[in-house]
Formats: C-alpha cells, sequence, structure tokens
C-alpha cells in the first residue's frame, strides 16, 4: 500500500504558475504509475497528466498539453506537476493517484491509491 500526500494548491492569478507536489510513503514508488487528477465544483473528476514508473512515457490531457508538466523522482518518493499559464477553468481540487501497473492509464478507474487533494483556484 502507499499513502499519498499533495501540496502546493492556492489562490493565484490567471497567467499565473504553480507546482504541485505528492509525496509517497509506505511500499516503493517507483513500482507505481503516478497520476494527476482534478475535479471542479460540479463536474466529473477528470484525468490531467500521467507518468510512467520510469518516467519514460507522459500523457496529458488536451486542455493543459503545453502549459503542464508532470515529473517524477523517485529517490524522492515525490511525483510533481508543474502548472504554467493557468486559467480560471484550471480551478479544481487536484488528486494525485498511484497504480500498481504498468502502463499510464487515463481512467480515474485504473488507479487504486489517491491523496486527499489540494485546492487550486485560478483568480480571472
Amino acid at each position: 500500500q502507499v499513502q499519498l500526500v499533495e501540496s502546493g494548491g492556492r489562490l493565484v492569478q490567471a497567467g499565473g504558475s504553480l507546482r504541485l507536489s505528492c509525496a509517497a510513503s509506505g511500499r516503493t514508488f517507483s513500482s507505481y504509475v503516478m497520476g494527476w487528477f482534478r475535479q471542479a465544483p460540479g463536474k466529473e473528476r477528470e484525468f490531467v497528466a500521467g507518468i510512467s514508473r520510469s518516467g519514460s512515457n507522459i500523457y496529458y490531457a488536451d486542455s493543459v498539453k503545453g502549459r503542464f508538466t508532470i515529473s517524477r523522482d523517485n529517490a524522492k518518493n515525490t511525483v510533481y506537476l508543474q502548472m504554467n499559464s493557468l486559467k480560471p477553468e484550471d480551478t479544481a481540487v487536484y488528486n494525485c493517484a498511484a497504480a500498481a501497473g504498468v502502463r499510464v492509464g487515463l481512467s480515474r478507474n485504473e488507479y487504486n491509491y489517491w491523496g486527499q487533494g489540494t485546492q487550486v483556484t485560478v483568480s480571472s
């Protein structure tokens, strides 16, 4: 089992940047595919970005391509989400998630463990 704790969310103006972190504890971090999801009020939780165990395969939702960057540091048991050029529509609770598989899943159902989330609010 793995425990996940996100941090870094806050209020930011449109056009600004934030870096979210997700620290993992428990079983070997490098054995998990990691993903970031988000859920805005009244909307379904959606995939944002995912990264393979080694970091060699990365996927993004179309809505964040070119603005967000996911990365991981297996030595620090941490996955990051660098968010640039933020827009009001990026406002959501952001969760990191871990999957005990090989491929980078794009569906929330493919992830086994979840953090509690961190709030990102982008003002216009």
